[in-house]
Parts: C-alpha cells; structure tokens; sequence
C-alpha cells in the first residue's frame, strides 16, 4: 500500500486505477479455478493470495484521491461518507455471493466476484474523468493559456471588476499579463496566474515528507486498532453466529451483511457530524468510546436470541465502521491537501496510502488473532477487541484541536488579503492562495466579495 500510494502520485490515476482492477479481477479468479482445475497445492493459493493483495493496493489511494480533485472541504463528511458506503455494499455482495456458492461449488464464490471486478474495470476506464480540469465547463471566467513565466507554461484566470475611473493607468505587471494580441483590452482586472499542467508542474511529495504532515501518524495508528475490530467481525462473524444462534454456514453468512448495514450508516452519520462540528478527532473519539462498551454487551446479549443478534450488529456496525470510514475518506482528503504542503495537491494518493496501509497491518492482525483466541472461548475474542478499540480511542486522544481531524480548519477562501473570496468548493481545490502569483490592482474601492462561478 505504501508503495502504491508513491507510484499513484506519478501516474495517471485511470489508468492506474483500471490496471489495478483488471488484475485484481483476474487474480480472484484465478484463485477459484483452483476448485475447477483440482489445484490442491498451498504454495498456488499463497502466491495468488499475495500477488492479488499487491495489486488490489492500486484501488483506495487512486479513488479518494480522485474524489478529493471534485470536493472541497466544506461538506466533505457527509459526501464522502455516503461515498464510502460502497465498501459494506461490496462487503454485503461478497458475503451472499460466498455464503450462495460455498457449500456446492466454492470455487465460483472468487470467479463471479472477480468477473464484476474486472467489468468495473473497463467502466472506470471509459467514463473516469479524474479532475474537474479534465471536462470543458462552460464559465465566465476567461482562460488564456499563452505565455511563460520562469520557464513553466502558465495560463491566465481574468475576472471583470471594473474601476470607476477607466484611464487609470494599469501596474506594470498586471499590463504584461494581460492579452499579448492587444485585442481585448482588459480594465482593472484580476489576472490569476497557475501552472497549465496541474499535475505537470508540481513534484509529488515523498513518503517521508507525507509522514511529516501533522495527524498523519496519529490517525494511522488509530485506524490500525480499528480496522482490526472491524476485520476480525467481517471474517469470523458468521462463525460465531453459527456457533451461537445454530444456523447453517449460509444463513450465517446472509445475517452477518448487517453488520456493514450498520456500518453504512455510521459512516454517513460520522461524516455529518463531523462536517457540523468541524472536529474529525472529536468525532472519531466520540464513536470510539461508545464503541466499547458495545462489544461488551454484544458478547452477551447476542445470545439471548436472533433478534437481540440483530441489533447489536446494526449497533455495533455503525460504531465500529464509522470512525474507520471517516479516517480512511474525509481525513485523508484533509490530511492531503494540509495547509502545510502550501497548496501541493500531490500528497492525496501518498497520504491516503500511508493511512489505509498502516490499517491494513490490523486488518491482517485482527482475524490472526481471534483464530488464536478463539479455542479457548469467544469472550476472549471480544476483550481482544476491546483492547483494540480502546488502543485506539488512546491514540485518538493525543491529536491536538489544531490538525485537520481535530479541528477541520476552514477552507482559505481569501486571496491577497482578503479583496478576493473564491466561494465556489472546485474553484478552491483548484485555486490554492499559497500557489498563486496574484496581481490585484490598487484601488481606494472597499474590499468586495466576487464570486467566481464554475
């Protein structure tokens, strides 16, 4: 994961993305066809196992990369957190298809699912469009792409504000920004001056530059824990429900998908209320430490019967998978567009990488730990997870209010000292204040509000 978050920041991120699910899609499948093909040789599904691991790591940093080009950080909880529901939808489809094929023909339960990955791969190819700047929108803004300025191509943003006083002689430097074919004279304009090639013209951030961002430690360590709790429900779960309420292996597997019924609604609710609150730790803490005492009560109330079994899991998806979504989408977005990277964009896939690949040390942890709990009781799986969870909850505690998940910092609206306010959220992951080389024209006019639309 780490490597692959390094390798998306230099890559166009469809075709890394397709890539990725092409191969992930056929190395699934390819696990199966050892049920077909009669393959009973353990080091055949190790290497499989592995080399598909590796290239389903092309998937989480290319997407919230791609997602954080298209929203600023206004509402970014709440899209993100009904973005990020695909994953317990894919959760949910991956048990039934499991649970439907297990018992007869297991190897189909790894074919089918990578047939659909595969086919969403060729749909990610032709219809991705991974930056606003890629489509043409139609704007009032006026773009001129001509001109070089210390060697790098540059293109010109011109918004109208005209002066009362049209003979004012312009500044020098905003008279040379302006169009070299001298037929469309410009007054009083506000010449914006970017990089033509958004990707182009700056370098990506290094791994050790990325670790450096504030938060992104903390919040790697945090969801370590917390994907161990969550992927230790989403491989043992229909087990224990098997051993507790009686059930066969696919009933089991089919009342297991509520548990990321629940965790569908976590994810959007701590997205909103972190949009509301504007604290992602604070958010991420609260569920944290309600979390806990949850997994307590589900060990015991889950057996008293299948509907008390059924409501913990709606329960305890939601606490456990919401600080998890919330950390994996909204705060990597935060963390990679930090105001300490002034304006540097690159650190999106670096940051996101860094953060869902330390969770993944616990995704593995998890289940390796509750197979070796497990013989001497499942209490002791659930004081496992516990411990995690409130390893987590620790962790949490120790980020300041001042980092993007502590308190989310509100978007840099202003330009040059306030005389300009981008409003609009694509403009203002497009237009960062650090990157500008501005020039505004002095006038005695009271500072105004202009909106730029897009």
């Amino acid at each position: 994961m780490y490597l692959s978050g390094i390798i998306g920041e230099r890559l166009p991120i469809r075709y890394y993305l397709t890539s990725g699910m092409l191969a992930s899609g056929a190395f699934t499948a390819l696990f199966g066809l050892g049920y077909f093909y009669n393959i009973h040789s353990f080091g055949f599904y190790v290497v499989t196992q592995i080399i598909n691991g590796l290239v389903q790591t092309t998937g989480w940093p290319s997407v919230v990369t791609c997602l954080g080009n298209w929203f600023g950080k206004g509402r970014r909880g709440l899209i993100m957190g009904v973005w990020n529901s695909h994953t317990s939808v894919g959760n949910i489809l991956g048990s039934l298809i499991a649970g439907y094929w297990v018992s007869t023909c297991w190897g189909l339960s790894f074919i089918v699912p990578g047939a659909i990955v595969a086919a969403m791969g060729i749909v990610c190819f032709l219809f991705l469009i991974e930056h606003p700047k890629d489509i043409a929108c139609s704007s009032s803004l006026v773009a001129h792409s001509r001109g070089h300025e210390n060697g790098a191509h540059r293109f010109r943003l011109q918004k109208q504000v005209f002066a009362d006083d049209e003979n004012k002689p312009l500044d020098p430097e905003i008279q040379c920004l302006l169009l070299s074919d001298g037929k469309h004279p410009v007054h009083q304009s506000h010449v914006v001056v970017l990089p033509a090639d958004g990707r182009g013209s700056m370098a990506a951030i290094s791994f050790t530059g990325a670790l450096r961002i504030p938060g992104v430690i903390e919040f790697s360590l945090c969801l370590l824990f917390a994907k161990l709790v969550s992927y230790t429900f989403l491989f043992w779960l229909p087990l224990y429900i098997t051993s507790v309420d009686h059930l066969d292996a696919r009933q089991a597997g089919e009342l297991s998908t509520l548990f990321d019924v629940g965790g569908i609604f976590g994810g959007i609710l701590a997205g909103v209320i972190s949009d509301r609150l504007e604290k992602r730790a604070s958010t991420c803490g609260l569920m944290l430490l309600l979390a806990a005492p949850t997994l307590y009560m589900f060990s015991t109330i889950s057996r008293m019967g299948l509907e008390a079994t059924i409501a913990m899991l709606l329960l305890s998806g939601a606490l456990v998978s919401g600080p998890y979504a919330l950390i994996t989408t909204a705060v990597s977005a935060d963390l990679g567009t930090h105001k300490s990277l002034k304006g540097n964009s690159h650190a999106l896939a670096t940051v996101t990488a860094i953060i869902d690949g330390t969770g993944s040390v616990g995704a593995a942890l998890g289940p390796l730990l509750a197979g070796l709990l497990s013989p001497s009781g499942w209490n002791n799986v659930f004081y496992m997870l516990m411990v995690a969870d409130a390893c987590a909850l620790l962790v949490q505690g120790t980020l300041t209010a001042e980092s993007p998940g502590g308190r989310r910092a509100p978007p840099s609206p202003t330009v040059c000292q306030g005389k300009v306010q981008i409003k609009d959220p694509v403009l203002e992951r497009m237009i960062d204040p650090c990157l500008l080389h501005t020039h505004l024209e002095k006038t005695q006019k009271p500072p105004r509000e202009v909106q730029l639309p897009f």
